[in-house]
């Protein structure tokens, strides 16, 4: 299950984020103790991971890493409903006072780029040690040419095809292991390029027929905008370029929006209203062939409805005229400006990060967070969790797999609006459900677009 926003009325927000930001100054007036042999004090606010067992593999990475150097780690995990945890990062810029280190979803960067301290030391080591970063990594939290969060691996995710084996190949003569098994040196480069979105639509268009229909939701929230925006990228659909140009009237958005209006004609018709949860919920009753998600929904299945775990396989986006793209949500962590111990954040932000750490943090999620270096991708974890052993190897983003999201590559301050509009996914369900023109949903999208620019 991938973080599924609540949304509250705007007053509640506005308490909340009074609420936590005068805790977060109580919290700093309250006088610190000092241990005996504390050389200094760290304070993280962290995202609070949905898979147990999560949390205590990072808290007992930080506490190693305290003991070591002397250093007094506290950490405080916040959960994502309701947004908790960008409320009180919002408390936190504001108020100048709170946790040292913060996690940061999304867009937040970009959002406190004021507040956070520079870390082109930390990032640039990191690339030095591990080779090229996520591109999308790098588009949300190096800001004018600054790094202003190190990517996590905790509550980092893509979001590739999680299909039934079984179904696929009794209904539509796919057989996803032998396409892609559990070790990329045997993936066949002539099956794989065969996976694209024209043989996508021909096995929902079977699997539909025989009662299983793949489930993609097609409503506001994340699951629903990457997805899409991931398809749009491999037809070669751009919003607004990185100038500011408007260039969502193609020949590109066409033909995407007429693919679309096949795609989703096979899909279960309450995908529309679908929240992150309605696709899990779809894979793991047994009635859904396929979706496009982190292996979230087979870890609950696991649990849940084993019977369909066991015939779930994590695999690559269909190719598209423009390549093979997989959504992409990193999440961060900052250091604010005003923190007490930049240095010391440093270090353990340093620490957490190498290889051997986020191997750690891979196997303590059954393989859901994800590091931004590909050079990672070969940890054990998603070779040998199960069932079935290898259910999840294809999660990293591999082969000509490519991460994106949808906003990109316009400025992040305008990508940001046009993810959080759901611009691309609205267009969709006015041509799908609404029965609008294509010509006219380009124009209604071109107009909203030249709102985000003018804001």
């Amino acid at each position: 299950m991938t973080n599924s926003p609540l949304f509250a009325r705007a007053s509640t927000r506005r308490q909340l984020i009074k609420s936590a930001a005068l805790g977060s100054a109580a919290a700093i007036a309250a006088p610190y103790v000092r241990g005996a042999h504390a050389a200094g004090s760290l304070s993280l606010g962290c995202w609070d991971h949905w898979v147990p067992g999560a949390n205590a593999a990072l808290t007992k990475l930080c506490n190693e890493w305290g003991a070591k150097n002397n250093v007094e780690v506290k950490i405080d995990y916040i959960t994502s409903q309701g947004e908790k945890d960008k409320l009180t990062a919002a408390a936190e810029a504001q108020a100048g006072t709170g946790h040292d280190i913060m996690s940061h979803r999304d867009w937040n960067v970009r959002i406190h780029q004021n507040n956070l301290e520079p870390l082109d030391d930390v990032v640039g080591g990191l690339i030095k040690q591990y080779g090229p970063i996520s591109p999308v990594a790098e588009y949300l939290a190096k800001i004018k040419g600054t790094w202003r969060g190190v990517p996590t691996t905790v509550g980092s995710q893509v979001k590739p095809c999680c299909s039934r084996f079984d179904l696929y190949q009794q209904h539509a003569g796919i057989d996803l292991r032998d396409m892609f098994p559990a070790d990329e040196s045997k993936w066949d480069n002539a099956k794989i390029s065969n996976w694209n979105w024209d043989t996508y639509l021909d096995a929902a268009q079977k699997l539909h027929k025989a009662g299983f229909p793949v489930g993609l939701p097609m409503g506001q929230s994340s699951d629903a905008v990457d997805w899409v925006g991931a398809l749009y990228n491999s037809f070669g659909v751009v919003m607004v370029d990185a100038k500011d140009n408007i260039k969502i009237n193609s020949d590109e958005t066409r033909t995407a929006l007429e693919y679309l209006k096949k795609l989703m004609a096979v899909n279960p018709p309450e995908v529309y209203a679908w929240d992150d949860a309605g696709n899990n919920r779809w894979l793991i009753s047994g009635k859904g062939s396929s979706i496009m998600n982190p292996p979230s929904a087979w870890a609950v299945a696991k649990r849940d409805n084993p019977q369909v775990a066991e015939q779930c396989w994590t695999h690559p986006m269909p190719r598209g005229p423009k390549g093979r793209f997989v959504g992409q949500l990193p999440q961060f962590y900052g250091v604010w400006s005003f923190s007490k111990n930049k240095q010391a954040a440093k270090e353990l932000l340093t620490f957490i990060s190498q290889k051997e750490s986020s191997a750690q943090l891979v196997e303590a999620s059954f393989g859901y967070d994800l590091p931004s270096f590909r050079t990672m991708y070969d940890l054990p974890t998603w070779k040998t969790v199960g069932p079935p052993v290898g259910t999840v190897y294809g999660y990293p983003p591999r082969g000509d797999e490519q991460t994106s999201i949808a906003g990109a590559p316009a400025r992040s301050e305008v990508g940001a609006q046009i993810y959080n509009q759901a611009i691309n996914t609205v267009m969709v369900a006015k041509v799908t459900q609404g029965n609008e023109k294509i010509d006219d949903v380009i124009k209604w999208a071109e107009n909203e677009l030249e709102g985000t620019l003018r804001a």
